[in-house]
């Protein structure tokens, strides 16, 4: 067996000299994981304190520069800003002679394909859309993070292969995506990751108002099975009142929830919803108690059945309506965090 000492990466040639525009989270932690595979970032531009201090601590001794100027400077670009900005950001470059034949344009948007780099195609760029299925800290943590994470890849047929590549490099699975699937892709995505945090953060919210003093490790080791049967079973692994149709159960949790958290009502009857429509058509809920239950989770009363015998004490609850307030959230900095 050899004992020989692998090679530093950092010993390697460099092959691409690599920039970042838009130090959110993402980009330079792709930069910094492109370092580690032998390339050599030479730029970067962002736009807030918080960029700059996070480029300094991703990516040290990195000038910060102008957009423009880290096209000049870089053979792989990494566009790491938010969704809504991006097509601006790139016509930009493109009108006003940023991008250079032969350059490799990389962004990072779930939501866009290849196709929103048709300006910079134009100008000769090479046109890349690498999307990592991971939420970022803007830490070096992040770089750990991407090994073995997924990557969404849509790029033209003869770049497929360099596209892959590069994601390999930094450690990832690359997934192609096809053009016209990319919004639904970052649909589902939002819909696993982004509303998690949400319930989640509620979750815990609710039980330090109960008077749980530490509600992460209370929740810790049920969320994690939770997710474990979820991604090994699907909907097999429902469990709860709902599946169960407890509806006289479903009922005292909306009008605790309309007491104590009404903000948090809307999202839980649209969850107990479409979980009640997922246990139906999957057998877990039996049909004689699903009338019931749908009643309560149309207007948050339970019905005649539910208030009968055991669950009869828990009385009727009001019809008002469930609070509709918008939980919209925003990165610090609005650069590149659109995970």
């Amino acid at each position: 067996m050899s004992t020989s000492q692998q090679p530093d990466p950092r010993d390697r040639p460099a092959r691409l000299t690599v920039g970042v525009v838009g130090a959110g989270r993402v980009g330079p932690a792709l930069a910094a994981s492109l370092q580690l595979a032998g390339h050599r970032p030479v730029a970067v531009s962002g736009v807030s304190d918080a960029s700059r201090r996070r480029a300094e601590l991703m990516l040290p001794d990195v000038p910060l520069v102008t957009p423009a100027e880290v096209l000049q400077r870089a053979e792989l670009v990494l566009l790491t800003v938010p969704d809504d900005a991006l097509p601006g950001l790139v016509a930009g470059l493109a009108e006003t002679g940023a991008v250079r034949p032969g350059q490799l344009l990389a962004h990072t948007s779930g939501r866009y394909g290849a196709k929103v780099l048709d300006p910079a195609l134009r100008a000769g760029a090479l046109p890349l859309a690498l999307h990592p299925a991971m939420t970022f800290t803007g830490t070096p943590v992040d770089v750990q993070r991407l090994a073995g994470c997924s990557f969404g890849v849509t790029a033209p047929e003869e770049l497929r292969l360099a596209a892959e590549a590069l994601v390999i490099e930094m450690g990832g699975e690359p997934e192609w995506i096809a053009e016209e699937m990319r919004p639904l892709y970052h649909a589902a995505l939002a819909l696993g990751a982004n509303h998690l945090v949400t319930l989640v953060a509620q979750s815990m919210e609710l039980l330090r108002e109960v008077g749980v003093e530490a509600p992460d490790r209370m929740l810790g080791p049920l969320l994690g099975a939770a997710l474990d049967n979820a991604l090994r079973s699907g909907d097999a692994a429902l469990t709860g009142p709902v599946a169960r149709g407890d509806a006289g159960t479903v009922a005292a949790h909306v009008a605790e929830l309309r007491r104590h958290a009404p903000q948090t009502v809307a999202g839980y009857l649209a969850m107990a919803r479409a979980t009640a429509d997922r246990a139906l058509a999957h057998g877990l809920l039996k049909p004689e108690l699903a009338e019931d239950l749908l009643g309560v989770l149309a207007d948050g009363t339970p019905g005649t059945a539910a208030t009968s015998g055991t669950t009869g004490s828990e009385g009727t609850y009001g019809s008002e309506g469930p609070d509709g307030s918008d939980g919209t959230d925003r990165p610090d900095d609005g650069e590149g965090d659109a995970r």
